[in-house]
This record gives C-alpha cells, sequence and structure tokens, in this order.
C-alpha cells in the first residue's frame, strides 16, 4: 500500500484516514506517525520483539510504547517512511499469523482493537483455559475489521484482564469434578470458597456438597486441595459479559450474558454481532467508528440478542440471559448536578 505524498509532506500533506485504517496512529507532532503493532493475546516472540527494537532505533526515536490492550505503538516515524516500515513489519505480521490481504502493505485494519487476554492457564495456576489460544483464533475469527470493538480473555473469575470494561468479555469456567474416594473431609475447599470466591461449598456428613447454581467455575477449590479430591472439568466452560465501556458518554460495566458456554459458541456469537453492526451502525459516525454499545442503546438489547445467538448451538447446562439492563453513569442529561 503506497501513500501520495508531495514535497511538503511536514505540512501532512496525507490523507490520515487512510494511514489509520493501515494502523498507524495519527501524531500531534506535525510530519509523525506510530506504527501499531498488534499482538492477539498479548504474547510475542523474542525474535519480533527484537525486530519491533529495530524499527524503532531505524525509523522512530528509539522508544516503545506499551498499550493499554497488550499492544505497541512505535512512536516518532516520519511520515515518509510509512511504505518501508509497512516492509520492515512483514516478518512480526508472519510470525503472528496476522491475516493480511496484500503482503507488504502493513496492517490491513485497525478498527477492532487488539484482542487482549491475560495469561491464563498457559502460566497462572488460577487459569481455567489458554487464553491467549482462544485470543489467537478470535483475531483469525474477526480481523481485518475496522469496526470499534474490544474483546478481552481472562482465564477466571478473578478477572485480572479487566473483561468487564470490554464490549466482548470472556471469563474462563470450570465445572469442578469431586471424587468423595479422596476426600479426607479437611474442609480447606469450603474455607477457600468462602474467603476467595462465593462460598458455593459445604461439609455434609464429612463429605462437600457442592451448590451449583452459587457455583461460579472459578476453580478455588480445585487449587486448594490437598488431595486433589476436586480437579478441573475436561471441557472448557466460558461466562461472557456484554457491552462495557468507557469514554465520555454513559461508561458502564459489562453484564453477564451467558454462563457455561462452549468455545465454538463464543467465536460465532461474536462474530455475528460484526454482522449486527454492518446492519446497525450510524452512517454519519466519525469515520464509521461508533461504538457497539450505542447501537444496541437504539435497537434495543432483544434487537442484539437475535443477531447474536444466530445459529448459535449452546452447551445443554448453558444459561442465558434473555434480557439485559445496563447500569452506569449517565451523561446525556443536564442541570443534574445541584
Amino acid at each position: 500500500m503506497e501513500f501520495e505524498l508531495n514535497t511538503n509532506v511536514r505540512n501532512q500533506d496525507i490523507n490520515i484516514n487512510k494511514i489509520k485504517k493501515n494502523a498507524f496512529r495519527y501524531s500531534k507532532v506535525r510530519g509523525e506517525t506510530a506504527s501499531r503493532i498488534r499482538i492477539p493475546g498479548g504474547v510475542i516472540d523474542a525474535a519480533s520483539l527484537g525486530k519491533v527494537v529495530e524499527i524503532a532505533q531505524k525509523y522512530g526515536k528509539g522508544v516503545i510504547d506499551i498499550t493499554n490492550r497488550q499492544g505497541i505503538e512505535i512512536p516518532g516515524i516520519p511520515m515518509e517512511d510509512i511504505d518501508k516500515v509497512n516492509q520492515e513489519v512483514q516478518s512480526i505480521i508472519d510470525a503472528l499469523d496476522i491475516n493480511q490481504e496484500e503482503k507488504g502493505a502493513g496492517y490491513p485494519s485497525s478498527g477492532t482493537r487488539n484482542v487482549e487476554a491475560c495469561p491464563g492457564a498457559r502460566l497462572c495456576p488460577f487459569g481455567c483455559y489458554d487464553t491467549t489460544d482462544l485470543a489467537r483464533k478470535m483475531e483469525k475469527n474477526i480481523f481485518p475489521s475496522d469496526r470499534h470493538v474490544k474483546i478481552a480473555f481472562t482465564g477466571c473469575s478473578n478477572d485480572c484482564a479487566k473483561v468487564r470494561m470490554a464490549d466482548f468479555g470472556i471469563i474462563g469456567m470450570t465445572e469442578p469434578q469431586y471424587d468423595p474416594q479422596r476426600c479426607i473431609s479437611c474442609g480447606q475447599c469450603v474455607d477457600y470458597c468462602a474467603r476467595r470466591s462465593v462460598s458455593a461449598l459445604k461439609l455434609v456428613n464429612f463429605k462437600v456438597v457442592r451448590d451449583e447454581t452459587r457455583c461460579v467455575g472459578c476453580g478455588v477449590c480445585v487449587h486448594y486441595c490437598p488431595t486433589r479430591a476436586w480437579t478441573r472439568s475436561k471441557e472448557h466452560y466460558f461466562r461472557i459479559v456484554l457491552m462495557g465501556r468507557t469514554g465520555k458518554k454513559n461508561p458502564r460495566l459489562a453484564e453477564d450474558f451467558v454462563r457455561w458456554a462452549d468455545e465454538e459458541s463464543v467465536l460465532k456469537m461474536v462474530k455475528n454481532v460484526y454482522a449486527y453492526i454492518e446492519e446497525y451502525i450510524d452512517p454519519n459516525a466519525v469515520e464509521h467508528k461508533e461504538h457497539i454499545g450505542y447501537m444496541v442503546d437504539r435497537t434495543g438489547f432483544q434487537e442484539l440478542f437475535k443477531w447474536i445467538m444466530k445459529d448459535v448451538h449452546l452447551p445443554e447446562k448453558a444459561e442465558v440471559a434473555t434480557s439485559i439492563n445496563w447500569g452506569g453513569h449517565h451523561y446525556d442529561r443536564t442541570n443534574d448536578i445541584k
């Protein structure tokens, strides 16, 4: 992808929307930009990170910005070097297996934010699934797209990734498996469930009983059981929370939508919402980057529900909210403060 420049590039004679779509940030410094590097799931190999350093030293100012969503920005790049940087980042795009329409043209879009993930079961003893692997699957499922969507994965209900601030938050769950023959009735799982989770366990006749309606599938019982009477289920389950957002107008936390969803349904539901966006996005929105939550506010949750559940086949044990009412602060009214 080549950018048309005249000799007066320092006066910003360049198509800003075009470079932003190509994952270059518009800079307050005249004539400069920043290259945005997508890192799905927040894991990058050492060789690719070394390439980032090389680009920063060769074309930028020798510094690197780590973004809040686990991406990287290389600031201080002269705009006339955009095409050269696109060539340089190709090895990073290849290593991270990013969908691309044209080799050497850099990233084909930047609207959907970098898919974020905590370390998950790959590193964390509380992780219920491999968050990085599923984040990368999600990236392949939806990218490239210029729609403004934020997706975040966390391995358990500790929510280290703060997924309730995203449009889609995917929280790992496990269905704890109890072997009474290994249980010594020590009560440690009951104690830790009460102290670190939701008090879903109790001792009855020297055996542990789990309240399935209260359990959030966090796996705390599994982690603290000294005899492995508790183990994680072979099946991976997920809690999906919807439409959290920050920003100037009506910020709010995401609300629970589905509990005990499976991986295939997670991927399908997110893909479905991109079709919903194409149907309802405001054509007058600046650069068509309207936040999806505002579309839901216009259409109502039931319309979103119709789109999001199309051809989705959830596990039998899944629980689905058929109605969601978001709270949060509302700044669209005046004279509220006396």
